[in-house]
């Protein structure tokens, strides 16, 4: 009898050390890079990570379903409008701010109590050279994309792609509903097409001359630039100018791909564990030069292609991405009702 009680406690124990080394991942990240960094994390600590890899919405609605019994402990997403969405349904827990080392390395405006960047992304203005001067872009804004001049020579994606509907939640933080739903009917009648395509396909209409000015993600053109798409494309991306909106005054939009500890992580330390590694100067670096996003942290220069873009440009520090879930409803309601498709 004592030999059976001492193997179920030996037996216990091994579950639960094999248990406290590991984390699960749900992530809607699609980066090979994402997984070499797993296993250096691994590597590092001792600690496995196991990855489940879907569509937000699939993901969210698994999480949803299994509630208590989701093993999922964390949760890693591009956009911070997607982080907020989580947050606004109570998936994640109130923890990011227990770590000194997040707190210190990511600014406040970059995260939550509930969630945080890992790196970041600016969404800017891309032009034809041949079509449009840097007089005619002087002081350009988001703003000014509704401005009558741009009539018939601007291109963007749906009013369903997450990327816009944080710009104009970012919007309607700093001028308000009114302000934005005009902006948004101005935007939809300078539109040179109905939105259609991803970013690549926005930055490949300027150079097919379809378009005079684009709205796109940084790290697109530099995925583009690196020859990773193409040819075709590269010598596409090759025939765009990039221009930083909004630098006299609140700075160029900046958004997220960034991380939560869910509510009902088993494993919520090893979780926290894994995001600060992924803050680490090492960490950031692969990152960045692989995906051809900007670092979170100081001190890490962003991948070559990206620098040639121009790195001495103002972010918008101003506006808190925390925001752009909060707007999100609203900001689609007056996208679709500009007649946005």
């Amino acid at each position: 009898m004592k030999k059976i009680y001492l193997l179920s406690i030996i037996f216990a124990t091994i579950a639960s050390i094999t248990f406290a080394n590991e984390v699960n991942v749900f992530s809607s990240r699609h980066y090979d890079s994402d997984i070499q960094l797993y296993e250096k994390f691994t590597f590092k600590t001792g600690i496995k990570v196991n990855v489940v890899s879907g569509k937000d919405t699939a993901l969210q609605k698994r999480i949803m379903e299994e509630g208590e019994d989701c093993v999922a402990d964390l949760y890693i997403t591009a956009d911070a409008g997607r982080l907020g969405a989580f947050q606004a349904k109570g998936l994640f827990q109130k923890v990011i701010n227990s770590s000194k080392v997040i707190k210190i390395l990511v600014p406040v405006n970059f995260r939550t109590d509930y969630w945080t960047g890992i790196t970041k992304r600016a969404r800017i203005i891309y032009y034809s050279p041949e079509r449009v001067s840097l007089n005619e872009l002087n002081g350009m804004t988001y703003e000014g994309l509704a401005d009558p001049k741009w009539q018939g020579r601007v291109v963007i994606r749906k009013s369903n792609n997450v990327y816009n509907q944080s710009l104009v939640a970012s919007l309607i933080q700093n001028n308000g509903k009114n302000f934005t739903a005009k902006w948004a009917k101005g935007l939809v009648s300078n539109l040179a097409r109905d939105s259609k395509g991803n970013d690549r396909a926005q930055i490949l209409a300027i150079a097919a001359g379809e378009a005079d000015i684009a709205v796109a993600n940084t790290y697109y053109l530099a995925l583009m630039l690196s020859g990773k798409k193409g040819v075709e494309q590269q010598e596409a991306a090759k025939k765009v100018k990039t221009f930083f909106p909004n630098q006299q005054d609140r700075g160029t939009h900046m958004n997220i791909s960034g991380a939560g500890v869910l509510t009902h992580a088993p494993n919520r330390d090893n979780a926290i564990q894994l995001i600060e590694f992924l803050l680490t100067k090492k960490a950031q670096e692969h990152i960045v030069n692989n995906t051809f996003e900007y670092p979170m942290i100081e001190g890490v220069k962003p991948h070559d292609l990206v620098v040639e873009m121009g790195l001495g440009f103002k972010q918008d520090l101003k506006t808190k991405t925390s925001s752009y879930g909060a707007n999100q409803a609203d900001a689609l309601e007056i996208m679709l009702t500009a007649g946005w498709k």
